[in-house]
C-alpha cells in the first residue's frame, strides 16, 4: 500500500561525491520556490550518510506546480572532507532551477559532484 506521499507528488534528491565515490553525507541545501522575481525559502535541509535527505524536500499539500531553485552548498562539504581548495573554489555552490509541471508527479534530482565538477538529472 503507497502511503499519502508516494500517492502525490513529492520532490527528493541524491547526492554522490564521484571525486570519493561514496555518498556525499552532509551536503547543506536550501530549497526557494521562484515568484514574480523573488525566492522565498521553502525548506533547508542537508543530506544524510547514504547522500539522501531524511524526508522529501516537498510532498503531499505543500508540493505545488511552479518554478523552484535548490542550492548545494558544494565547497563547505568538500572543506568539511578536509579537501583542499583554491581560493575561491572552482564550484562554491550548485545552483539548479527546475520547474514543477505536475505537482502529483515524482520529481527526483540526483546530483553528482566533484571538487571540478557536477552533473545533475531527472531521475525517478
Amino acid at each position: 500500500m503507497c502511503t499519502i506521499a508516494e500517492e502525490m507528488g513529492q520532490l527528493t534528491t541524491h547526492v554522490l561525491d564521484i571525486s570519493g565515490g561514496l555518498p556525499a553525507a552532509g551536503i547543506r541545501i536550501d530549497l526557494h520556490a521562484l515568484t514574480g522575481g523573488s525566492a522565498s525559502l521553502v525548506t533547508s535541509t542537508a543530506t544524510g550518510k547514504d547522500g539522501r535527505c531524511a524526508a522529501p524536500l516537498m510532498a503531499a499539500g505543500e508540493f505545488r506546480a511552479g518554478r523552484y531553485s535548490l542550492t548545494f552548498y558544494l565547497a563547505e562539504y568538500f572543506r568539511g572532507r578536509g579537501v583542499e581548495l583554491p581560493n575561491p573554489p572552482f564550484i562554491e555552490e550548485v545552483i539548479i532551477r527546475i520547474g514543477i509541471a505536475h505537482p502529483e508527479a515524482h520529481y527526483h534530482v540526483p546530483l553528482l559532484i566533484s571538487p571540478w565538477s557536477y552533473s545533475v538529472y531527472r531521475g525517478g
